[in-house]
């Protein structure tokens, strides 16, 4: 049976091309993985690397990966609007085919393992790897950031899965874990007034008593003069996409403020985009066989 796992570091870069091209470069010259995707956002200050292996090739291109960024990216230097504790900041392991969720749990924590034993990076691990309840949520691991972690890390309850209580002096901390696909999805609003961001992504996100399996925070978008709120929708088969920008029309209304664009990050199972285009077209017994690609592919 063909063997396929899907990762999607997130790295603490996204203004620095070059240096981007320089640790991407690692997966495409990792034998048994291919490149699916990277894209990098100026503001976060962050670049999502997507690709697709068996579980061997998923793990060493991890690992390299995460070397070369090690190596490029200086934390103390680092500045940006996204949540962040590393210069590899989070390294999911997602099922696709022929693998479990328990064997990418498996191959997260021995990457994890590995990272620290040969980078000297205290590493954690998270979602389905987690070692604890707590830490099953990826929020609760980046609790006051790099900045804040420095710190923390001294506390017992803040001490890494592998490594000493201490970040490395430039790369700070990194995470491992398992998980289901995830939609990266943002909304870009017609303001520049963060803390109309701010409420909205608290009015829909799951821990204020908003949608379930949705976690959202405002973002600044300087070079573009307006605000956003930055998702990641856990589970898109319980709140599907078009239910939340739905419900941030509504709450932006309230404030005088349009929805100016939005945006996916990363790849997106077709399933999620279906249900979109299902729900505004208001169609009626619709399949996803009547989807011409999906319908050459059962010839």
């Amino acid at each position: 049976m063909t063997q396929i796992l899907q990762c999607v570091p997130n790295i603490s870069e996204g203004r620095r091309l070059d240096v981007v091209e320089k640790i991407v470069d690692q997966i495409r010259q990792t034998e048994g993985v291919q490149l699916l995707d990277y894209s990098s956002d100026h503001d976060h200050n962050r670049t999502v690397i997507t690709y697709v292996g068996d579980l061997e090739g998923v793990q060493e291109a991890s690992f390299r990966l995460t070397k070369e960024a090690v190596r490029l990216i200086n934390m103390e230097e680092h500045q940006g609007a996204h949540p962040r504790i590393g210069a590899v900041d989070v390294i999911p392991f997602i099922p696709i085919e022929g693998v479990t969720m328990k064997e990418c749990a498996e191959a997260a924590t021995k990457l994890a393992e590995r990272i620290n034993k040969e980078l000297q990076v205290p590493t954690y691990l998270y979602g389905e790897a987690a070692t604890t309840a707590e830490r099953k949520n990826l929020s609760n691991i980046r609790k006051g950031n790099y900045e804040g972690l420095k710190v923390s890390i001294q506390e017992k309850q803040r001490h890494p899965d592998f490594g000493k209580p201490k970040m490395h002096p430039s790369a700070g901390a990194t995470v491992c874990g398992a998980r289901m696909p995830l939609v990266a999805f943002n909304v870009n609003l017609g303001t520049n007034k963060k803390e109309v961001a701010d409420e909205i992504a608290r009015s829909v996100r799951e821990r204020n008593g908003g949608f379930k399996n949705v976690k959202g925070m405002g973002v600044v978008l300087e070079e573009r003069g307006q605000v956003q709120v930055s998702m990641n929708l856990e589970n898109y088969q319980t709140t599907p996409i078009y239910r939340v920008l739905e419900a941030i029309r509504r709450e932006a209304a309230r404030y005088g403020v349009p929805v100016a664009g939005t945006e996916l990050i990363g790849l997106v199972p077709q399933q999620a985009l279906l249900d979109v285009a299902n729900w505004y077209l208001q169609l009626e017994d619709f399949n996803s066989n009547q989807v011409l690609e999906n319908r050459l592919r059962t010839l």
